[in-house]
């Protein structure tokens, strides 16, 4: 297993590594590592990519950006600024970088709202929110991750059907880079325990009928027996913003 030193060193290089050996490692870690702790998934991976790792947050919670932490202290979190957020998302945000071991890396499209509204028109996400999201979340997310082998998120196979596959560790195709679940298998039992445990910051709207957080424009409440994503893109036959597809 490569050392942290040895990551940093590797980090140093200006080309990436080569991704057919990123894969392999993929593949061997995502079976090696199925039932292993949260805990120690991201342990393996700050081991395995020191610096050239990082975590995803959409500050909905802070849960595996507090993992993360426990694992590599100063690990950088990178969150998407799409500019239609709720305050209290920006106030979570504000609030991990503020009182957590880690560095916060706010990433924004290309365009700001009113320059993509002088392209496209108005509401975008009301009249093609596909477009929508891969302009403000997508292309960010590829241009952002460039500089990492790998990089953690927070999905779990519970949350949708589209989700009921998500390895522990797997391959993200699209960017060439390992791809990192750790709280995969964990059930909202798991999550509301580790929270109550540790005192982890959590987005104020989740005590507030929002069972999934997005873009402020894209999301509204559920009601008793939804699904936790049925409050996002409402009307549209759309669960996913094209982030993990």
């Amino acid at each position: 297993m490569t050392t942290v030193k040895d990551a940093q060193k590797q980090a140093e290089s200006p080309q990436p590594a080569d991704p057919d050996r990123l894969r392999q490692l993929a593949e061997e870690a995502g079976r090696a590592l199925e039932d292993a702790s949260a805990l120690d998934v991201l342990r393996w991976a700050a081991e395995t990519f020191g610096p050239r790792f990082c975590v995803t947050s959409s500050m909905e919670d802070a849960v595996v950006a507090h993992l993360a932490s426990r694992a590599f202290p100063g690990v950088h979190v990178v969150f998407l600024d799409t500019g239609y957020h709720f305050p209290e998302t920006i106030g979570t945000r504000d609030a991990v970088a503020a009182v957590m071991d880690v560095e916060v890396i706010t990433l924004t499209p290309r365009q700001t709202v009113a320059e993509q509204d002088a392209e496209h028109g108005p509401r975008l996400h009301d009249r093609d929110p596909d477009l929508c999201c891969a302009l403000r979340k997508v292309r960010p997310l590829e241009e952002g991750l460039r500089g990492y082998d790998a990089w953690a998120t927070g999905l779990r196979r519970i949350e949708s059907p589209s989700r009921a596959d998500t390895p522990v560790v797997g391959w993200d195709e699209k960017r060439q880079k390992v791809k990192i679940s750790p709280i995969a298998r964990w059930t909202d039992a798991d999550v509301e325990a580790y929270v109550a445990e540790h005192g982890v910051l959590t987005n104020p709207l989740l005590s507030d009928g929002y069972a999934s957080v997005g873009c402020a424009p894209c999301t509204r409440r559920v009601a008793a027996g939804e699904d936790a994503r049925a409050g996002r893109w409402a009307g549209f036959n759309k669960t996913e913003c094209g982030l993990h597809l």
